[in-house]
């Protein structure tokens, strides 16, 4: 019974992942022009990525990525100072807090402290550079951005700030990523700015 609990364990602690997300009171447009919860968007497109990108995912990684933002919208960026010092606050409470509702819904899910940890290892981003799974949800992070939400934050800064948040989420990733990446369906006007940040 305990060999069969463990079989449904994934596919478990995934949907109790999204049903966290479903709360998200903003909403967006999915492909299919439905309105779904923001963070339930963003998840299921998470997984969708690492799927494609890195199909041998082990457990712990899938978990990861699925909950790399989960509940997100429980604090929210205004609740810090409009600064950069602000940001990297509210970005390094963010790790904190979702590292924590991931491992309760694990817990709860019945998985063993091992696998807990080493999801909060991923979400906190330990590593990086130096433990490869780290890299790759690093990789499907930046490839998410890029593909859904890239267009829409290009219309809302100035070319210069487009261009200087391609760069940076360039150099965060890998050779495979930056290669799938360039496979992107970008608009004309949406590669040109990515070809001056990376050129």
């Amino acid at each position: 019974m305990a060999h069969d609990s463990s079989i449904h364990r994934l596919p478990r602690t995934l949907a109790a992942f999204d049903q966290a997300n479903r709360q998200d009171p903003r909403t967006d447009y999915d492909e299919a022009g439905r309105v779904v919860p923001s963070e339930l968007l963003y998840a299921q497109r998470m997984s969708e990525t690492l799927h494609a990108f890195y199909p041998d995912a082990p457990e712990t990684l899938q978990l990861a990525a699925r909950s790399q933002h989960i509940e997100r919208w429980k604090i929210p960026r205004n609740q810090y100072p409009m600064d950069r010092k602000g940001y990297l606050l509210w970005r390094s409470q963010l790790k904190k807090f979702h590292s924590n509702r991931a491992a309760e819904i694990m817990q709860e899910q019945g998985y063993e402290q091992e696998a807990v940890a080493r999801v909060v290892s991923l979400i906190s981003k330990k590593q990086l550079k130096r433990d490869a799974e780290v890299q790759v949800l690093e990789d499907v992070i930046c490839l998410v951005f890029l593909q859904y939400y890239f267009a829409a934050f290009a219309k809302k800064h100035t070319d210069e700030k487009v261009i200087d948040i391609v760069a940076k989420t360039w150099r965060k990733m890998s050779g495979q990523g930056q290669q799938a990446a360039l496979s992107l369906p970008f608009s004309s006007g949406s590669l040109e700015i990515i070809k001056k940040a990376i050129g």
